[in-house]
């Protein structure tokens, strides 16, 4: 008998496609459950009640049920305008520590940590977004008793800062530093995210290590971002319900809402800009400027995002004005819509 022809089997194209497409999904599931480990691996930080990491310049006061942290300088005094100061996003009041101290003269200063901040509160659940921040900001005001409110912010205090303005009646003058009102600087892949990368971005800001280098992206001169800077911050994450609150926090990201509420405004204000902003569009100062009425702007050449803290001097001199602004006698100054400097 003749031997026989062996047969050769080939898949077909489509079968090849097939075993791609389940090795392909294979991938991803282990890449999805190695996150999932990475996200829950402990971290090594043992988290504390918040009163226990706090210093002696600290006061903690209740508000809706949510303690919060603040600072105090100088002496309230009835000449005195009150300056309450809020942070940028993924830090705390001790963004102020350059600035605070220089305004004393012409203000009694305020700095709180927003909640899931700093050594505020850090529930969870919890609503973290604007518009329940500028809530909170605006019974923090009534809670200590605040009186002719000049009410300044950094980054995404900025954009808050502007919504209490518009809420509390004790408000006098905004004043902005690189907000976050035109443009977040949050990257917009940031409101896709899904279990479990709110969790691996808490825990990568709550990592000493990151936070220096993301921190020091955003200076002209890093060497102002020091191990002090660093190990002051780093008491956020050891407070107590930093992990879960931070996760509640990262999963709530949203999109530039406030610009269309500039035109609103009643009160004086003041923006003041470091120019060399990394994270800011070309022109978004113009456009600031040019959206949010009765402004005195000053652009500071010299520095980058945080410009309370690379232009200390520049930025108290031009607040230390804005308050003659503030409290001249009623009609004793013309407001003009986009006025500036």
């Amino acid at each position: 008998m003749p031997n026989p022809v062996p047969v050769h089997y080939t898949a077909s194209p489509m079968k090849w496609l097939k075993r791609l497409a389940f090795g392909f999904l294979g991938l991803l599931v282990l890449a999805w459950l190695g996150l999932v480990v990475y996200a829950y691996w402990p971290t090594g930080i043992t988290e504390v009640p918040a009163v226990n990491l706090a210093g002696p310049a600290d006061r903690f006061v209740s508000v809706d049920g949510v303690n919060i942290r603040y600072r105090t300088w100088g002496e309230p005094g009835p000449d005195k305008p009150t300056a309450l100061l809020l942070h940028g996003f993924a830090n705390s009041l001790q963004s102020f520590r350059r600035l605070a101290p220089l305004l004393t003269d012409r203000y009694y200063v305020v700095a709180y940590d927003m909640p899931g901040f700093g050594l505020s509160d850090k529930p969870a659940p919890f609503d973290y977004r604007n518009a329940h921040q500028a809530e909170i900001g605006s019974r923090l005001i009534e809670a200590l008793g605040l009186q002719r409110v000049v009410v300044g912010g950094h980054s995404l205090g900025g954009a808050i800062a502007l919504r209490i303005a518009l809420e509390s009646p004790a408000v006098i003058g905004l004043v902005v530093m690189n907000p976050g009102i035109i443009t977040t600087g949050v990257p917009a892949i940031a409101k896709y995210l899904v279990f479990p990368f709110p969790r691996i971005q808490a825990k990568l800001f709550g990592d000493p290590e990151f936070r220096t280098s993301f921190l020091k992206r955003s200076f002209v001169d890093p060497s102002i971002v020091t191990d002090d800077v660093v190990r002051d911050l780093s008491l956020t994450s050891r407070s107590q319900g930093y992990l879960k609150g931070m996760t509640n926090l990262m999963g709530q990201y949203s999109d530039a809402e406030e610009v269309s509420m500039l035109t609103r405004l009643t009160v004086p204000s003041l923006i003041v800009w470091g120019q060399q902003d990394r994270g800011k569009p070309a022109g978004e100062f113009e456009e600031l400027k040019a959206k949010l009425p009765f402004n005195t702007a000053v652009l500071v050449p010299t520095s980058g995002h945080y410009v309370q803290e690379e232009a200390p001097a520049e930025t108290a001199a031009a607040m230390n004005a804005f308050a003659d602004r503030v409290m001249a006698p009623q009609g004793s100054a013309t407001l003009i819509p986009g006025e500036s400097l």
